[in-house]
């Protein structure tokens, strides 16, 4: 019976190991397909200065995301929703876009799109590209806060601003407790 019992152990071993890489091949796959799909988008002609806001549809890849310091160029995906997220950085329905004057808000996976997002600082910049533009923004300050805190999404317009999020701490397996915000003003 022990030895049955080891079999099975290590069988159910195996298939959560195997789960999780496809997981992980797959999660991969997605964001590099939505990333080569964001090239595409920022790479067509220009839009003229647009006179609307930017509303994309939910899903849709709508630009990059690039952080230089970490040489992190991302694909944007409106919607947070679990299925957005496993593509690219996902931008919080109803916030803002550049050049709106609003409060700018992009989510990502700590371990996957944002790996290394704990190793920027003061300073450094973000850039956004859309199809209408680019945009520089530099880091002022960040923040960590209570996974269940979602005051920092004011969706203000009074001027403009971008908020990164991610779960924190950043190693931590499973749902994190925290979320790390970075706030950045534009350049």
């Amino acid at each position: 019976m022990g030895k049955y019992l080891i079999y099975l152990i290590l069988a159910i071993g195996i298939g959560v190991i195997g789960y999780a890489s496809w997981e992980i091949m797959h999660s991969k796959a997605e964001a590099n397909e939505s990333y080569e799909e964001a090239i595409k988008v920022v790479e067509e002609p220009v839009i003229e200065k647009k006179r609307e806001r930017f509303v994309p549809k939910q899903g849709e890849v709508v630009g990059l995301l690039t952080i230089p310091k970490i040489d992190a160029d991302l694909a944007i995906i409106e919607g947070t929703d679990p299925d957005e997220l496993g593509k690219g950085v996902g931008h919080y329905k109803g916030a803002y876009y550049p050049d709106e004057n609003g409060q700018i808000v992009l989510s990502g996976h700590r371990d996957t799109v944002f790996k290394h997002i704990g190793e920027l600082e003061i300073g450094d910049e973000m850039k956004v590209e859309v199809p209408y533009g680019d945009y520089s923004y530099k880091i002022k300050h960040t923040d960590i806060v209570d996974a269940n805190d979602t005051t920092i999404i004011t969706l203000q317009n009074d001027e403009e601003e971008l908020i990164v999020t991610t779960c924190y701490p950043f190693g931590y397996i499973g749902d994190a407790p925290y979320r790390y915000i970075i706030y950045a003003q534009r350049m």
